[in-house]
């Protein structure tokens, strides 16, 4: 029976609708208004201060050196990142292998480069023409098949991206070791029963449902290997972002508004990168959160209706 039609007792019992009243939080306003007058007082002082030289920053805040740096920076970045995910997810297999001088040798890699600083294994890749002068491959007591010349290479930006891809190497075996634990057993259980080897499982079942866990940190160690790319000043490394703004203030003398350059452009990439992290974070997630989505309701609405 409609509402409208109900009269007498019954509709004497229904009660009266509820008027809510938002509860007052003055302490978050209070707390908002003080950060903003903060943050005011400090963009104001900075816009003020003749120290800045904001003149000398607006010239070289689109310089094509800054420019190109930037560029540089984001391709060893790239090729860093590329080297350390490949190398991480061996590592990561090796640690959980069967095979104990596997299991020993990955061990052994992670306690070297995650117990030295990063900036102390790249000035020893900047001293490597010096530690090894020629590298010689070759079969024992027999014909030799490949000569190097070390000393002949001058190839900061390689041992740059050698130094940063391994070191970050030896995280990357970490986070991808806590993504295939997150798998369950009973994954494992599955694919040895249908007949399947250790290192099919591993590649077939276990990896795949592992990137949702692996994919977040990833992307962080993503963003924080390009902020780390300024201490390839170690090699020495000077067509980055940071090497070159030091090159310029090196010259001018200027070096605030030229360090507030490269920051500037820092941030502007690992805001892109930020994004993108966001995406794809999204995209691996589907089908974990119990929240349904708008597509989802409507086709149970849909599946209701029929039903009545």
């Amino acid at each position: 029976m409609p509402d409208s039609l109900v009269t007498g007792p019954a509709a004497a019992l229904e009660p009266e609708p509820i008027t809510a009243v938002p509860l007052r939080r003055p302490g978050r306003w209070l707390a908002a208004a003080v950060l903003v007058a903060l943050l005011a007082l400090f963009v104001y002082g900075a816009a003020t201060n003749s120290a800045y030289h904001w003149d000398t920053y607006r010239k070289y805040l689109f310089d094509t050196r800054i420019s190109h740096g930037a560029l540089v920076t984001l391709e060893l970045t790239v090729l860093a990142m590329l080297i350390g995910v490949v190398l991480g997810m061996l590592l990561a297999v090796m640690r959980l292998s069967p095979n104990p001088v596997l299991r020993s040798a990955s061990w052994l890699y992670l306690w070297i480069f995650r117990g030295t600083p990063v900036y102390v294994q790249l000035v020893f890749w900047g001293l490597f023409p010096s530690l090894y002068k020629t590298i010689d491959l070759g079969v024992p007591f027999g014909p030799q098949l490949l000569h190097l010349n070390v000393q002949s290479w001058s190839a900061p930006f390689l041992f740059a991206m050698i130094g940063l891809g391994l070191n970050e190497a030896a995280y990357m075996a970490e986070i991808v070791r806590a993504g295939i634990n997150s798998v369950g057993d009973g994954q494992r259980e599955a694919s040895v029963a249908l007949g399947m080897t250790w290192g099919q499982t591993m590649r077939r079942t276990v990896l795949p449902q592992a990137m949702r866990v692996i994919i977040p940190p990833t992307g962080n160690e993503f963003i924080s290997m390009l902020k780390t790319t300024s201490l390839v000043t170690a090699i020495p490394l000077s067509t980055d972002l940071y090497g070159v703004a030091r090159t310029i203030y090196g010259a001018n003398f200027q070096p605030i508004p030229l360090l507030l350059a490269a920051a500037t452009w820092y941030l502007a990439v690992t805001s892109v990168l930020m994004i993108g992290q966001h995406y794809l974070e999204r995209y691996y997630s589907r089908g974990v959160s119990r929240q349904l989505t708008a597509r989802q309701l409507r086709a149970l609405a849909q599946v209701h209706e029929i039903g009545k």
